[in-house]
């Protein structure tokens, strides 16, 4: 089993999910409330469905609330954090929460232009370009912040602790 240093753990960790939201951004189909069916898959219920708008509001409200709270609870200044990693899936979320943060070009890592939303993998995907480009050094504090349908949420306050895989 690999073994860790306290310094290379989590030192925060917040989850939250609220239900009443589910339909701004979701999956209606296949599942136990509408199986597969040709209407499923007439009727496109196969496929992500979001409302644009109040989705970017409330992502925004409640990614910007959950990062305040983290810092708060650790007593952090925004200013403190060097790698700002939120998830890739539209520059104006990311740009309005940075802002909101009063977080600078560089504390926030942006890579949605450069490969596009890739869902659940955008945050490692974004962590892994600033690795490589030599943006991101080991003992550094991250902090992570993502957004998800259902609707959920989370952010993750971590040093960073790259190890070379061989």
């Amino acid at each position: 089993m690999l073994q860790t240093k306290k310094e290379e753990g989590f030192i925060d960790l917040h989850a939250s999910a609220d239900g009443k939201y589910a339909n701004f951004l979701m999956t209606p189909a296949p599942g136990t409330v509408n199986p597969v069916s040709q209407r499923v898959i007439d009727e496109g219920l196969n496929f992500v469905q979001m409302k644009g708008n109040e989705t970017f509001k409330l992502a925004v409200k409640t990614l910007t609330k959950d990062v305040k709270e983290i810092l708060a609870k650790n007593k952090i200044n925004s200013a403190d954090i060097p790698h700002f990693i939120p998830h890739q899936a539209n520059y104006r979320i990311i740009k309005a929460v940075g802002d909101a943060l009063k977080m600078n070009k560089e504390q926030v890592v942006v890579t949605v232009g450069k490969f596009g939303n890739t869902s659940a993998a955008s945050i490692p995907m974004a962590i892994n370009d600033i690795w490589e480009s030599g943006r991101l050094q080991n003992g550094e504090l991250m902090l992570l912040d993502t957004f998800g349908g259902g609707l959920t949420w989370a952010s993750a306050l971590l040093p960073f602790s790259g190890k070379a895989v061989e």
